[in-house]
């Protein structure tokens, strides 16, 4: 029987992921750390990112850390190791907790020294708790509350419980979302999703920043997945919008924009109710409206209901193209001194952002913090942003 040490981290790695399935969200990092120890490692503590995407917040023990200020928050941003040396001269290496395309936080841990061997065996723990904070949020309060640092409101915790991850996507195309004020959402909403060869997206801003708000984004929200699950087309997608916010909510409507990106052919096919345009970025350039075509009514609005069909507008996007999808909370946001922040301001945003070549979700979350930089942190009304990005390989040889 081979008894090398690559063999027995292997049992002990397989151990591991069967008694964490089993195992209570609170008693996690106790688990973690009677296993690491029989891996050779030191300790393991586990941050999981906070909203905003600010801080990292541990789950037991240690004091958060900063995104923008440490070499854990380096890890989450570049979703790449880094090695800290401690005071005892033992080392701390950061790896990002991912799953699928969706950044959770990252895990420190501890090791004398970081050889091949400890390195898998840390990857390899890195890939098993981003399953399992990804399986275990979904009906344990201890990961949300790990990710807040203010109480949230009624609304919001009605929208916020809705929402897809932050980011979804595959090798050929990603989809990621930012949404704030995080704690005092109204009426904005986002979905997406992948099939074999689509990635589905929506943004939607119901109107008012009230309970009914949420109320109507969530119906909106629930009408989308319905009709894409049955596997309608766009145009049957925003008459079951139509149709049933007519129905349940007739003083309610909200503006959007419906989505579908071919992840082989790269054509990008979308209707507009209402909203802002979305916006083309190319070679780190936002190209002046490419995407600008004359909107629909608001979804839910009296009048379109049983009438002519919806406009579906189609164009073909280049590899490493991405597309911008975002409310007017952002561009009609106030500045301190009553100016609106606008589109020009947005656009320079979304170039500074994009430009250093950072993943979707990064530069999203950098676009973000810099609109609510601006604004001082009150934020009017909601903003929220959403990319897609569509990167086919290349072809072979």
């Amino acid at each position: 029987m081979n008894n090398s040490p690559t063999s027995e981290g292997e049992r002990l790695l397989h151990g591991f992921m069967a008694d964490v399935h089993a195992t209570a969200p609170t008693d996690i990092p106790a688990l973690v750390n009677r296993y690491a120890g029989l891996l050779g490692l030191r300790r393991v503590e586990i941050y999981i990112v906070d909203l905003q995407q600010e801080c990292l917040s541990p789950l037991s023990g240690e004091a958060p850390l900063r995104v923008d200020a440490s070499l854990a928050g380096s890890a989450f941003r570049s979703l790449a190791l880094r090695v800290e040396t401690t005071d005892t001269e033992t080392l701390i290496a950061w790896l990002p907790l991912v799953d699928g395309v969706e950044r959770l936080g990252v895990i420190g841990v501890q090791v004398d020294a970081l050889d091949r061997t400890a390195l898998e065996r840390c990857r390899s723990l890195a890939s098993v708790l981003a399953m399992v904070i990804t399986s275990k949020r979904a009906f344990s309060d201890r990961f949300v509350q790990r990710a807040r640092t203010e109480t949230m409101t009624l609304p919001a915790e009605m929208v916020r419980a809705l929402l897809p991850p932050r980011a979804v996507g595959e090798e050929r195309a990603l989809s990621t979302a930012v949404l704030e004020p995080a704690y005092e959402l109204g009426g904005d909403a986002f979905d997406h999703s992948l099939t074999e060869s689509t990635l589905h997206a929506v943004i939607l801003d119901a109107m008012g920043h009230n309970l009914a708000s949420g109320m109507t984004s969530a119906l909106a929200m629930a009408g989308c997945r319905s009709s894409r699950r049955k596997g309608s087309g766009l145009r049957e997608l925003v008459k079951t919008v139509d149709d049933v916010l007519a129905e349940w909510l007739p003083d309610q409507f909200c503006t959007g924009i419906a989505a579908q990106l071919d992840m082989s052919s790269g054509i990008l096919s979308w209707i507009n109710c209402g909203h802002p345009p979305p916006l083309l970025i190319r070679n780190n350039r936002v190209l002046d409206n490419a995407l600008a075509r004359p909107s629909e009514p608001p979804m839910g609005t009296p009048g379109v209901i049983g009438e002519a069909e919806r406009v579906l507008h189609e164009v073909p996007l280049e590899p490493g193209d991405r597309v911008l999808l975002y409310t007017d909370g952002v561009t009609e946001a106030r500045m301190a001194d009553g100016s609106q922040f606008g589109l020009n301001r947005f656009t320079t945003s979304v170039i500074r952002a994009t430009a250093a070549g950072e993943p979707a979700s990064e530069a999203l979350r950098q676009l973000i913090h810099n609109i609510r930089e601006y604004q001082h942190d009150r934020l009017s009304d909601d903003a929220t942003i959403m990319m897609l990005e569509w990167r086919p390989s290349p072809p072979s040889a």
